[in-house]
Parts: structure tokens; C-alpha cells; sequence
């Protein structure tokens, strides 16, 4: 009997709130694990082990390591994303520069802060490359979103270039500047990545 890799599997999902807590847990416990080690050295069992769970419930949750690490980068991303519309939403009528520069400073501050999560986003392109393309795309809308609000042109392909060249400038820029020199986010690193951007 042949059996059909590619049918998409059934998503397990938590019927009481106790499963929801423990769904949870695993997803918090496996953001360190990969936060920390990274993909390829993180295991189920590190997963569990640090969720204080054993290693067959985790099943019951998620098929594989693959599938937490994916829905680890979903959810990350929808996270970020919600925060880029929360800033939009409070940014008011400002300036288009002052918009700008809350902007930048949010997405170097992501990196600065939180390099967990930013190498659970950076490696997901190696581990689920269309997961990885949806989330960026979303994160590029979003910040093309606020950039609508501060430009003239109102051509979206500019404005998702404009953003895509903003969200690039500020990973490798905080990177450089904030954990390979151990320098705190500032006004010269702002004021660097937005003339690259």
C-alpha cells in the first residue's frame, strides 16, 4: 500500500483549556530551545524536557519538530506584525520623517532585544522556505502599510520595495551594531539605517 506524503496532515488542536495551557507551554519552551540553539540542535526532547512535559504529549500537539519551529515563525511574525499596525495606528498625524524614525526604531529595537526570535525568523528559510516567504511578505506589508501613510506615491510596488530595503537595513544593521559590537540602540544607528533605507 502506497501512502500519500504530501496530503496535508490534520492539525492537532487542544479541545480543553488544560491543552491550550500545554500547547503553550511547548510553543514558549521550543522559542528558547530554538532561540538559543538553533534549528538543527534543538530536539523534541529538549522541547519537553524544558516544558516539563513528557515527550509524548507533544504529539499530541505537534506532528514533528518541523511543525512547532513553522508555527513558532507564524506566530512570531503575526506578533511583529500586529505591533507594526498598533504603532501605525497611534502615530497620529506626525511628520512623515518622525513616522519614519518610530518605525526604524521599532524594527532595530526587534533585533536589538529579542535575537531569539529574530533567529527563529532568519532560519526559517532554510527549514520551511514557504512559510518563511509568507511571513516576510506579511512583515513587508505591514511596514509598506505605515510608509503609505507618510508618502506621496501611492505606488504599492515602490512602497513593499521601500519597506523590504527598511526591514533589511535594520536586521543588519542592529546586528553589526548591537550584538557583534555590544552598543545600544541610538540615535546614529536610527539615523544610519534610515538613510539606507
Amino acid at each position: 500500500m502506497l501512502i500519500n506524503t504530501n496530503a496535508p496532515m490534520k492539525e492537532l488542536v487542544p479541545v480543553t483549556p488544560r491543552g491550550e495551557a500545554t500547547r503553550k507551554k511547548l510553543l514558549a519552551s521550543a522559542e528558547i530551545e530554538f532561540g538559543s540553539k538553533g534549528f538543527p540542535a534543538a530536539s523534541v526532547s529538549s522541547v519537553t524536557q524544558r516544558a516539563d512535559v513528557g515527550q509524548g504529549t507533544f504529539y499530541l500537539y505537534f506532528h514533528s519538530k518541523e511543525e512547532i519551529f513553522s508555527t513558532l515563525v507564524r506566530e512570531i511574525g503575526a506578533e511583529q506584525c500586529q505591533r507594526i499596525a498598533t504603532l501605525s495606528a497611534g502615530l497620529g498625524l506626525g511628520s512623515s520623517k518622525e513616522i519614519e524614525r518610530k518605525l526604524v526604531t521599532m524594527l532595530v529595537e526587534f533585533v536589538a532585544e529579542q535575537p531569539g526570535r529574530q533567529r527563529i525568523l532568519s532560519e526559517a528559510q532554510f527549514v520551511d522556505a514557504p512559510v518563511f516567504r509568507e511571513v516576510q511578505e506579511a512583515y513587508v506589508a505591514a511596514v509598506a502599510a505605515v510608509l503609505s501613510a507618510t508618502e506621496t506615491s501611492t505606488r504599492k510596488e515602490d512602497l513593499s520595495l521601500r519597506a523590504a530595503a527598511m526591514l533589511g537595513a535594520a536586521e543588519r544593521a542592529a546586528l553589526q551594531h548591537c550584538h557583534w559590537a555590544a552598543k545600544p540602540v541610538g540615535k546614529a544607528l536610527i539615523d544610519a539605517v534610515l538613510l539606507a533605507a
